[in-house]
């Protein structure tokens, strides 16, 4: 008699949990975004005869149960602890963390990949740069697993193979290796990007490479506003955020940063962005397709048009200093067809700037 009175009590229990918690999903109002991972959430998908009989609608209903279901986030890190410390797994959704840094699990070297964005980054050479008295260079940047992966016993891309790759197919630029200048703590600990105020040595290799002088005379501003980078939400794991900090000085606040996107000049840091979706944002706007930051107190006449990724974003202010005019494109959002009606190719200093994340995966590139 106990043990039916048992059984009865638990079956109504997880009645009773499966009726409030689909109660609680259908009147809550559903959410638009995933803050945490940076992405809408589905909504409830078209209703109609042909989407039924097709199969549509009940696929994208289980999707957007599964976006909209009551408390999703904490039982996401609820999942994501038991696989870590119950299960003991080592990465979550592909994210792991190590030293108290979150990275992606990312090992195999795609040689299909760099092929394409070498012929893309040499379609521009050939077509704008190779008859100029440009003079043209190429640094990749390498992603935090360089730093933490193999330390850490886990699985790690060829990155000497990746740089070698694209250096013997970029043959007519100069590389500078940035390698030397970084280290872990270059790096943001829940997000993929590096931190700015880590970079000055990173922007001096630059610099002296490229025969120009930088600042080191920068204010340090850390803004208030708490910074939980991508991997954190797409772990789940509970990690304390990052502090969000900017560097400044005299002639990073007279230059101006015009977006031909828009029609509109921006300033060098985007401030009211550090509270929306990518606080990283903060840095020249985040994805523009094509940036002019013009410098006008420059002390020379140089230029420089920089091929780039989002990485450049928090870098490029540190080198304002030393050029007249800087040319920021994005050929990810711009097609390297279309360069010539936007951006005159003269003797301007050319640098091809890319993290090995997008190198590995250059779809997106045009």
């Amino acid at each position: 008699m106990k043990k039916n009175v048992k059984n009865i009590l638990s079956l109504g229990v997880c009645a009773l949990f499966l009726l409030c918690f689909s109660l609680w999903g259908m009147l809550k109002e559903d959410d638009a975004l995933s803050l945490s991972e940076r992405r809408p959430l589905k909504q409830f998908p078209s209703l109609s005869t042909q989407e039924v009989l097709s199969g549509r609608f009940q696929s994208n209903f289980e999707s957007y149960t599964l976006d909209q279901f009551p408390l999703r986030d904490t039982f996401r890190t609820l999942k994501a602890l038991a696989v870590r410390d119950l299960f003991r797994e080592k990465d979550n959704n592909g994210i792991y963390v190590a030293d108290g840094y979150a990275a992606k699990l990312d090992p195999t070297l795609n040689e299909s990949s760099l092929d394409h964005a070498a012929d893309r980054f040499r379609y521009v050479y050939e077509t704008y740069l190779k008859d100029t008295d440009a003079k043209v260079y190429l640094s990749i940047i390498p992603d935090k697993n360089y730093f933490l992966a193999a330390e850490n016993g886990y699985p790690s891309l060829d990155y000497e193979r990746l740089f070698a790759y694209m250096r013997e197919k970029t043959d007519y630029a100069q590389y500078i290796d940035l390698t030397g200048a970084l280290s872990l703590s270059s790096y943001y600990r829940t997000d993929t990007h590096w931190r700015q105020e880590e970079l000055l040595p990173v922007a001096k290799l630059l610099a002296d490479a490229m025969g120009v002088e930088i600042a080191e005379d920068f204010t340090s501003v850390t803004l208030g506003t708490p910074f939980s980078g991508v991997y954190r939400g797409q772990s789940a794991l509970p990690m304390p955020p990052d502090t969000l900090t900017y560097l400044t000085n005299d002639a990073l606040e007279g230059c101006r940063v015009y977006d031909y996107e828009n029609d509109a000049y921006l300033p060098i840091y985007t401030l009211d962005k550090a509270g929306g979706n990518d606080p990283y944002e903060i840095f020249l706007s985040g994805p523009k397709s094509l940036l002019h930051i013009e410098n006008p107190n420059s002390a020379t006449e140089r230029n420089l048009i920089v091929l780039r990724d989002s990485f450049a974003a928090s870098l490029i202010p540190l080198l304002a200093e030393s050029y007249r005019e800087i040319t920021l494109i994005d050929i990810r959002y711009l097609s390297p067809a279309s360069l010539g009606k936007f951006v005159d190719f003269d003797a301007q200093d050319v640098l091809f700037l890319y993290s090995t994340s997008v190198l590995n995966d250059s779809s997106t590139i045009k």
